[in-house]
């Protein structure tokens, strides 16, 4: 999962501008994290794959965080099994490209961004797959102003962010892969097999450099959207991103991300809220695996994920109700109407599951009596 740690104020190589007006919303990653890669980079004396910033070893060491022989600590971006990063990382130094499949708010497109920005210093050569995406997404386009009035020619070309990334020595980014139409999917297999991308018009060929690869992610809950074909999947080499395993890991990187997503939106200090934290993690983590923490009640699951992504935003959402209406200290009736808002996506079906669980578990702990109270009030 995700543990950023960003400054409101950077300018395109990550420092701070000093002017909140010019302020981004959200850095890049590279820029976000500039002194980070730069410490690494400093520090790093182990073989480095060709055209990559950091080697194999740093970039692991940039996502799961540690710290270097002169002090630097290096934050984590990804708080699970080090082994799952391991594989990703050496994937992406062979010739097959890596596929993140994982339930939605397992950090994939976070842990994507991460891995381009440590290893060809770029994370920005994206393509956002829809069932609207257009093979020129893949491969290329025209200008079509200039190909009109000069027919075609290279000037008039488009690259796409796959051929920019094979001729820049680059990391290209595929973000929900299996939401793209599978005939466009399918013009990735020459790029992914033969590492060359025809441009029949001109007569010429993209051949991609030392460095290029293709990190694409997935939904696992997008199966049959748009599957794969056997031959595209056999160019993957494939990494499942799981949920959290444990209570107090989940609760640690909801309270990280949450507390960096404050000082990024420059939300007005809120205390520490671990006991809301907590609560929060403990309904959804209840609510998606269908049983109490005890083990003793059975519950029914809504349609919704309940990833810590959601309990982040429940929390976030909590935090500007508690700082902007309320006393400044986050209280139940503050993450409340997020937590109504998460659950019940299905109006009828998921309205009936959180009653359930209301009813039979919140009511019951003694200790959750206001916050069963602020439940009440907001659910009407």
């Amino acid at each position: 999962m995700t543990v950023p740690t960003t400054s409101p104020d950077h300018d395109a190589n990550g420092g701070g501008t000093g002017r909140p007006e010019e302020a981004v919303l959200r850095p890049h990653a590279e820029q976000a994290f500039a002194a980070e890669l730069a410490a690494l980079a400093a520090a790093d004396d182990r073989p480095r794959p060709p055209a990559w910033r950091l080697s194999p070893w740093a970039v692991t060491t940039y996502l799961l965080g540690g710290v270097l022989p002169d002090g630097t600590v290096i934050s984590p971006k990804y708080v699970g099994p080090r082994r799952l990063v391991e594989v990703a990382v050496a994937t992406l130094a062979t010739d097959r490209a890596l596929l993140l499949l994982g339930s939605p708010g397992t950090a994939k497109t976070w842990v994507s961004e991460h891995l381009a920005a440590a290893v060809s210093g770029r994370s920005t050569l994206l393509v956002q797959g829809t069932a609207g995406t257009a093979e020129e997404a893949i491969r290329y386009g025209w200008n079509y102003a200039r190909l009109l009035a000069e027919g075609p020619s290279a000037a008039a070309l488009v690259p796409s962010p796959v051929m920019s990334a094979m001729e820049q020595s680059a990391i290209a980014r595929i973000e929900e892969l299996t939401r793209i139409p599978s005939d466009v999917q399918d013009a990735l297999i020459t790029v992914l097999s033969e590492k060359t991308l025809p441009v029949p018009e001109l007569g010429i060929e993209v051949q991609a450099r030392q460095g290029f690869n293709v990190i694409a992610t997935a939904n696992d809950r997008d199966r049959g959207v748009n599957e794969l074909s056997s031959a595209l999947r056999r160019r993957f080499n494939t990494v499942v991103l799981p949920l959290p395993g444990s209570e107090d890991e989940e609760v640690d990187i909801v309270t990280r991300r949450v507390a960096q997503l404050g000082t990024a939106l420059e939300l007005p200090p809120v205390p520490a809220a671990t006991e809301e934290i907590r609560r929060v993690v403990t309904i959804f983590r209840e609510l998606r695996s269908g049983q109490t923490t005890d083990g003793r009640t059975r519950l029914k699951s809504p349609s919704g994920t309940l990833s810590p992504a959601e309990a982040i935003s429940v929390v976030t959402q909590g935090i500007a109700l508690a700082a902007h209406f309320g006393d400044g200290q986050l209280r139940p009736h503050d993450v409340a109407a997020g937590i109504l808002g998460a659950v019940v996506k299905d109006p009828v079906a998921d309205r009936a599951v959180w009653t359930e669980y209301l009813e039979a578990v919140v009511r019951e702990r003694r200790d959750w009596a206001p916050f069963y109270r602020a439940c009440r009030e907001v659910s009407g």
